[in-house]
């Protein structure tokens, strides 16, 4: 198995190619009882998420997707990364912040070109690049958070694929 790197990203990706078919590894993964993570199978994709009791804002969850384009051999891919819905409305924001952003600044070279006072509208681009840089620092924070939560799920991972041999 490739090791993580000790660096964890925002949404680090990894790929694992195991000697075993597709069929084994479902298994594996229907099986798992624990009291400390939800473990959802749908087809070839595996959710792994903290239970209720332990989840926070920033918590993390394991998105594997199994795949076989050989006999014997399977490959598994994962992707960490935040609650989709918390996924989505940083997006959001994200989108929306550029968006009035340009809009503020379409409006202020227009108002220029008519000789009209732009000051207010400087004022509220430069005020959307401060919530840019806030929405950034709250991002940070929240990877930062999320880090020892992402190592339990790469050690939980590791522990259900250790007697599968890789390739």
């Amino acid at each position: 198995m490739s090791d993580f790197t000790d660096e964890i990203v925002l949404r680090p990706r990894f790929e694992v190619a195991l000697r075993t078919n597709l069929d084994t590894l479902q298994r594996i993964f229907d099986t798992v009882t624990t009291d400390r993570f939800v473990v959802k199978r749908i087809d070839e994709h595996i959710y792994i998420k903290f239970r209720k009791a332990e989840i926070t804002f920033w918590s993390p969850q394991l998105h594997l997707e199994l795949a076989s384009f050989e006999e014997g051999v399977s490959k598994i891919h994962g992707v960490f990364g935040p609650n989709p819905t918390l996924w989505t409305f940083f997006m959001f924001l994200h989108f929306g912040v550029g968006t009035f952003f340009v809009i503020l600044g379409i409006f202020a070279y227009s108002n220029y070109s008519l000789g009209h006072d732009i000051t207010l509208l400087l004022v509220g681009m430069f005020f959307l690049v401060i919530v840019w840089f806030v929405l950034y620092a709250f991002g940070r924070m929240g990877k930062s958070k999320g880090k020892p939560q992402m190592e339990q799920l790469k050690h939980f991972f590791r522990s259900l694929i250790a007697d599968v041999p890789a390739q």
